[in-house]
């Protein structure tokens, strides 16, 4: 069974940093674009950060430039979300995905992506 095992969330204080990572099981995902998501109660489902397969292109959300940095590992088939100067806003279940797409995209809406992991909370307190 192909799997995403999303790992580093929990608890941290407003202004903290924590780092997400994403590993695969089952398959590899060195040829497919990644991506970070998160959904806070109550809201949809929001694009977070995602980089193209070959890793030379990202894409953040307006909400997290700046403060977020996607990257993926030496191998390309772990991904990782490090997350600095962080807010209570930025509470939510973070999900990581995988899309199949060509070479550079760095898809932003979540029906592009084809794999997802069963998520992480972030929380953020004041």
């Amino acid at each position: 069974q192909v799997q995403l095992v999303e790992s580093g969330g929990g608890l941290v204080q407003a202004g903290g940093s924590l780092r997400l990572s994403c590993a695969p099981s089952g398959r590899t995902f060195s040829n497919y674009a990644m991506g970070w998501f998160r959904q806070a109660p109550g809201k949809e489902r929001e694009f977070v950060a995602a980089i193209a397969w070959s890793g030379g292109s990202t894409l953040y959300a307006d909400s997290v430039k700046g403060r977020f940095t996607i990257s993926r590992g030496n191998a390309k088939n772990t991904v990782y979300l490090q997350m600095n100067s962080l807010k209570r806003e930025d509470t939510a279940v973070y999900y990581c995905a995988a899309a199949a797409v060509r070479i550079g995209y760095t898809p932003a809406a979540a029906a592009e992506y084809d794999y997802w992991g069963q998520g992480t909370q972030v929380t953020v307190s004041s």
